[in-house]
């Protein structure tokens, strides 16, 4: 509808000899066939007697064209890679823009494919993704060279998007998957060997306190039986300190069946009793007491 209605503007234009020119569009006037100028935004006369017409518009716009390009890397993959071309045609430059090119969309995607396709070739896949600017700072300057004489200018140029195969694609899915999972595992072992040595660091030092702790129990048994048999001595003349030993332990014995024997859920404990094992039970505790004791006096 909108060029329909265009249409019979120019038309009705041309009938009256007037045309409108809108605004960020020029219009290219010929007399005869040959170009005159270029006309701005605004009304213009074109007296079509004297020969004089409109050839046609060109808007100053920025437009964009979408270029997907499909090339081959350096190790042998390819890539579909989307350049975004961002251009205008200058005022100063119009009628080179409107007489010196046909189509302007094929002759930027002619430039941007021959750019890529020398570009990437060059380079491993990952590198290509490394230097997309690089890439695409390569295709601005070969169109910016090349389309200035034809009066365009390029404003912008952008590597959007680089799609590897869909085999490709997963296959370096799986590689980096691969990756994580090695230092996962790595870090789990080495999180794993760090417990193993502390745990290893608290049971030794869990048995180094346990056994200072039965040292210093096993001495204040010792203190304690040595106070027993010297206060036993002095109170009752005539005893021996091994007399008072002999009746210590004894009653410790007699003590410890009583326990065994009391006890609710006890095992049945079989044990030699008599006066003459009571004598050998005496004997080997003293003997395992004096050892102590001397051993404590040495250090």
């Amino acid at each position: 509808m909108k060029e329909a209605s265009l249409s019979l503007r120019e038309q009705m234009g041309n009938l009256l000899c007037c045309v409108v020119v809108e605004e960020s569009t020029v219009a290219i006037k010929e007399r005869f066939g040959k170009f005159e100028e270029v006309l701005e935004p605004g009304l213009h006369c074109i007296p079509w007697v004297t020969g004089d017409r409109l050839a046609g518009h060109l808007s100053l716009r920025l437009q964009q064209l979408d270029v997907r390009c499909e090339t081959k890397t350096k190790d042998n993959v390819f890539v579909n890679v989307v350049a975004s071309i961002q251009y205008r045609a200058l005022a100063d430059k119009a009628s080179d823009a409107f007489y010196k090119l046909s189509n302007t969309k094929s002759q930027i995607q002619a430039y941007v494919f021959d750019v890529i396709r020398a570009s990437v070739p060059k380079l491993n896949l990952d590198d290509t993704f490394e230097q997309k600017n690089d890439i695409a700072r390569a295709v601005e300057q070969e169109l910016e060279k090349a389309m200035s004489a034809y009066g365009y200018e390029i404003v912008q140029t952008l590597i959007v998007d680089i799609e590897p195969d869909e085999h490709v694609k997963r296959a370096m899915n799986e590689i980096n998957a691969a990756a994580r999972l090695r230092v996962a595992a790595t870090e789990k072992a080495e999180a794993e060997k760090i417990l193993q040595i502390k745990r290893a660091e608290g049971e030794a030092e869990s048995k180094y306190l346990s056994g200072l702790g039965i040292a210093r129990q096993r001495q204040a048994i010792v203190d304690g039986l040595r106070d027993s048999v010297l206060g036993f001595s002095v109170n009752v003349p005539g005893t021996t300190a091994k007399d008072v030993m002999d009746m210590v332990l004894v009653t410790q014995y007699f003590d410890t069946m009583r326990e065994i024997g009391a006890a609710s859920k006890s095992s049945a404990v079989f044990i030699p009793h008599g006066p003459g094992a009571v004598r050998d039970v005496a004997t080997q505790i003293r003997d395992g007491l004096l050892q102590a004791s001397h051993h404590q006096t040495h250090e």
